[in-house]
């Protein structure tokens, strides 16, 4: 690495991550284009440390330091292609701002993703966590990615059906180091049918007559659903939903059912998606807090830090609340966040 892109050492990632939980990085850096993040990667490479990618932190759980090379993406692109006949496709640098380039599509009058709306983190974060919201995935628009292949150093583009999405679930999530992803490619309409079939939608929307809704009104109802439902991470640190909410076989929900007739529940091809934020609920710890850590007390998917609590606190209450809902509904939660652990020097 270069004298310019020499890392810096010791450095505090507390505002680095939405949580804001203390964590200290053995080194940093940042990285704007693709030759500076080979670079970063040589560099660790060559120095035999452990590599975090980092982009804005909005579905990381530290716990504890980092003794290796935080490389944060800041690749920055905006830029339209392939325009034609009412379509087009988006190009993201993975540096962007999701919410930021979502406010773009939509202004510029192209729908796909204005239900992605206020979900924090970057575009290079989205796909790996195959972000979604009211009925609206990352992959319904996706066209590509492209990504460094760190096992042969070479820049590669996969098609969207080569990125093995799934609910909150893709191969940069089941392969974990082996791409970094640079840009995403998605493919909008200015005719694409919009997506309401939501009730919290529908009820902000209600006064319009449905052929005078335009893609910016969506935008607008779900920023205001979700800021009434969802703490904002700048003022009351968060990782949005903390669980997913778990899929069932229907001989399963039908016995849930039998013994919880208000269980909630969603008919889906591989069975019955619950609502990981009633079982939560149901069992007593929506508005639960302790002197650092909490559940939110109006969405009790949320996890909160509220007075300076580590990743072990939020780890610790996480654990609380996945073995109070498995002994109450024999289901288990799984966790939407990464872990990063520390990590010793090989």
């Amino acid at each position: 690495m270069n004298a310019v892109m020499e890392p810096s050492e010791w450095v505090e990632l507390r505002d680095l991550n939405t949580l804001r939980v203390a964590s200290v990085a053995r080194y940093y850096v940042e990285v704007t284009d693709n030759e500076s993040l080979r670079a970063a990667l040589a560099w660790a490479d060559a120095n035999q440390y452990r590599i975090l990618i980092l982009g804005g932190g909005s579905n990381l759980v530290f716990d504890g330091d980092f003794d290796g090379l935080v490389i944060r993406i800041c690749i920055r692109a905006r830029y339209w292609e392939d325009v034609s006949d009412g379509e087009a496709t988006l190009v993201l640098g993975a540096g962007e701002n999701w919410h930021d380039a979502v406010l773009y599509a939509a202004g510029s009058g192209y729908r796909g993703i204005e239900n992605l709306a206020l979900i924090p983190g970057t575009a290079g974060a989205a796909p790996v966590q195959n972000i979604g919201a009211y009925g609206v995935e990352l992959c319904d628009t996706l066209v590509s990615v492209t990504a460094l292949d760190r096992h042969t150093g070479e820049l590669v583009k996969l098609a969207g059906q080569e990125c093995q999405f799934a609910y909150r679930n893709s191969l940069f999530k089941e392969q974990p180091g082996q791409y970094v992803i640079t840009d995403i490619r998605l493919r909008l309409s200015r005719h694409r049918p919009l997506q309401l079939g939501y009730k919290d939608l529908q009820e902000y929307l209600g006064d319009f007559a449905p052929s005078d809704i335009d893609v910016m009104d969506v935008v607008e109802a779900v920023m205001a659903v979700r800021r009434r439902k969802l703490p904002d991470p700048m003022t009351l640190p968060n990782v949005g939903s903390f669980f997913k909410n778990p899929v069932v076989t229907n001989a399963e929900f039908d016995r849930l059912r039998a013994l919880f007739p208000e269980v909630v529940g969603y008919p889906q091809p591989e069975g019955v998606k619950l609502a990981a934020a009633w079982l939560i609920d149901q069992s007593g710890w929506k508005g639960f807090r302790n002197s650092h850590v909490g559940v939110h007390n109006r969405q009790a998917l949320v996890l909160i830090n509220h007075s300076g609590g580590t990743g072990a606190d939020i780890l610790s209450l996480a654990k609380e609340i996945r073995e109070s809902v498995k002994a109450r509904y024999g289901v288990k939660l799984e966790m939407e966040p990464g872990v990063v652990s520390q990590a010793v020097r090989e």
